[in-house]
């Protein structure tokens, strides 16, 4: 039977996938695992009962879902604090900064609206282990914690939550941003109602698209995934930068002046050298996961930064970060953790501080991410097929070898199940673009015809 969690928590079409009878069953089994230090009523060895807080991002289905958890954290006597529309690293941050014993995110990134997810977060804010996930879902289906009385839970609105956030944002910033005009992107998602007020109370010009969210237009034909929207609009108001989130607002990535995609890998190498000539990057040390750039790793070196690599999810990212006390790391897609300020990716406060180095620097973000050169990078997914078989079929890894031969070192090949959709992604970099998609193409033709049902 297929693992519940995936990279990033559960998630799946909302109402069919994603019920409200999982939410709740979730929401419970979770109270058992991570509410630690109770008697078998549900009541606390410190004398009150745990507080668990709970955010969403705005499509429609969050609203169902969200009242689900609730109900599982309150009849298992979990106090709720509803913070309401917030991004995932908000969520994160309030975690911690309350000192919450632990907390959900209903959201489904940058997936479509009709699709949600339900991501649980440990006390201090941080994304759960895989053996406590595992933990949770064991849970599944076992005996709840049942108190009553006093010991039932109560749900509450977390009034301030917002600019609890917005405080803790601007206090890490090292400059202003003023003279540097941005666009902003929110995707129609959390971001919509924070990251316009943080640029412009930190000084930046702001122009602002994607901040309409009605609860069904979420990633549709704006955010992180639909780029070619903001490098309209910086050229369109002549505008320095360009930064768009992703649905909960935990990516960021970017465009520069020109129109330009800056993606996560330039930003990370953007941050490591500021960070490392300014003396906070620990160790001079990056991390980031194995489907980074080669590029990334070649600009590393010439900067006397090592470049350590995980596998695919910020979630690894952030332990191998946690556990060697590393103090940035991210992915490609613009997950980028700036663990002195954060304990996931924060789409928002990756944003201030590139633009930060704009303005600390003087220069635009086209030569600012000049120091790293992309090597072409075809990814090709591959649908209707049987992910669980990847690794186990002898005639795909053939394939693998034959093109790893055949690029030698001026190239590499990565095929992996993805963690959030039943695809095969087949990643190839290579010196030259058109032979980077022939062997891509070659790949995924291998793929579909081993694998497809």
């Amino acid at each position: 039977m297929p693992r519940l969690f995936g990279t990033d928590g559960v998630r799946g079409l909302a109402n069919h996938d994603i019920t409200v009878e999982l939410a709740l069953s979730l929401a419970q089994a979770a109270s058992v695992v991570l509410g630690k230090g109770r008697f078998a009523d549900g009541r606390r060895a410190s004398g009150r009962r745990p507080v668990g807080v709970i955010a969403r991002d705005p499509r429609v289905s969050g609203e169902f879902i969200a009242a689900a958890v609730a109900a599982g954290f309150a009849s298992s006597g979990v106090d709720v604090l509803d913070a309401g529309i917030i991004p995932t690293p908000a969520a994160a941050f309030l975690i911690g900064d309350i000192k919450a014993d632990f907390g959900v995110v209903i959201s489904a990134s940058h997936n479509a609206a009709p699709d949600n997810g339900i991501k649980f977060f440990a006390v201090g804010g941080t994304k759960l282990p895989d053996e406590v996930e595992d933990r949770i879902e064991a849970a599944l289906g076992q005996q709840k914690l049942a108190p009553t009385g006093v010991e039932v839970g109560r749900i509450r609105r977390f009034a301030d939550a917002e600019d609890r956030y917005v405080v803790h944002l601007l206090s890490t910033l090292p400059n202003r941003l003023d003279g540097i005009h941005v666009v902003l992107d929110c995707a129609n998602g959390a971001a919509a109602g924070i990251s316009p007020e943080v640029f412009t109370d930190a000084g930046a010009k702001v122009t602002v698209i994607g901040a309409d969210p009605d609860g069904y237009n979420i990633n549709d034909g704006v955010g992180s995934t639909h780029l070619d929207v903001l490098a309209a609009a910086v050229l369109e108001h002549g505008a320095d930068v360009g930064i768009a989130h992703d649905g909960d607002a935990d990516r960021c990535l970017a465009v520069d002046h020109l129109g330009r995609v800056v993606d996560g890998d330039q930003i990370m190498a953007i941050l490591a050298v500021s960070m490392k000539e300014r003396g906070l990057l620990a160790e001079n040390t990056l991390v980031a996961t194995v489907m980074s750039n080669l590029g990334l790793k070649v600009a590393m070196a010439e900067h006397g930064i090592t470049l350590i690599q995980t596998a695919v999810g910020d979630r690894y990212v952030l332990e191998t970060l946690n556990e060697r006390g590393f103090s940035l790391g991210g992915e490609q897609s613009g997950h980028v953790i700036m663990s002195a300020y954060a304990t996931t990716g924060d789409g928002i406060l990756t944003g201030l501080h590139l633009l930060a180095e704009m303005a600390r620097t003087g220069k635009s973000l086209a030569d600012l991410a000049s120091i790293m050169t992309v090597f072409p990078q075809t990814m090709v997914n591959v649908r209707g097929v049987d992910h669980h078989k990847l690794k186990s079929d002898d005639v795909i890894a053939a394939a693998i070898l034959t093109a790893e031969q055949r690029l030698g070192d001026t190239g590499r090949v990565l095929l992996r199940p993805s963690g959030t959709e039943p695809l095969v992604r087949v990643m190839v970099e290579a010196a030259h673009q058109e032979l980077a998609e022939e062997i891509a193409e070659s790949l995924a033709g291998v793929v579909r015809e081993r694998l497809s049902f």
